[in-house]
């Protein structure tokens, strides 16, 4: 759940709950790194932890009791300190980091893999997002199942968070696939950070 904070330069523009353990919350604030609060505690900003449940977390704001909710993923497109847009993910029971994304404007579901060279997408998301590949050059990709046919491909655009970077390369599988493979043509653009359950991207260029 990201929230939407009004008030002075002293408050959070942005929250967002990450994750909830031990009676401590991990809260993004104003889009920054995860910080991790006791009940009681207050942040530099303000907030304050009040209680924590299974799945969601009560914190006090400018005086107001806020209830947030674990999202799947937490995506924050306000800017870092530093200037560059941040982007927060959290992993599921398994340890992948899955969010919602787009190409060519076309929504998808992302799962970051760092082993994979490109974006790897299959047919119908491909069909999808209206990506061509009778002419593009065709090569062959090994994949867990096995070898498969693919098809080179360059994406106008890719979509997570706040982020959006143009002409990134891709591979369309003759399959179809579960998820959308955020590959290194994309993460080799970002700054990556996992601190616990959580990675943080930030764009370089």
């Amino acid at each position: 759940m990201l929230l939407s904070l009004a008030g002075g330069s002293a408050h959070a523009a942005d929250l967002s709950l990450a994750g909830v353990f031990g009676g401590k919350a991990v809260l993004v604030i104003d889009g920054g790194a995860p910080r991790t609060l006791a009940v009681g505690a207050r942040s530099p900003e303000g907030i304050r932890l009040l209680s924590v449940d299974r799945d969601s977390a009560w914190v006090e704001v400018e005086g107001r009791r806020v209830q947030l909710r674990i999202g799947e993923n937490v995506a924050s497109s306000r800017s870092s300190d530093a200037g560059a847009a941040a982007i927060h993910l959290n992993a599921d029971s398994q340890g992948h980091f899955l969010s919602d994304g787009a190409i060519n404007g076309t929504p998808v579901r992302f799962l970051l893999d760092t082993g994979a060279t490109v974006i790897a997408l299959g047919r119908s998301d491909a069909l999808r997002a209206n990506i061509r590949t009778a002419s593009a050059p065709a090569m062959a990709v090994q994949t867990a199942n096995g070898v498969v046919r693919a098809w080179r491909v360059k994406l106008v655009s890719v979509k997570l968070g706040g982020v959006t970077l143009s002409n990134v390369d891709a591979a369309v599988m003759e399959t179809d696939m579960p998820h959308v493979l955020l590959g290194m043509s994309f993460l080799n653009r970002m700054d990556m950070q996992r601190t616990g359950q959580i990675m943080t991207l930030r764009q370089r260029f």
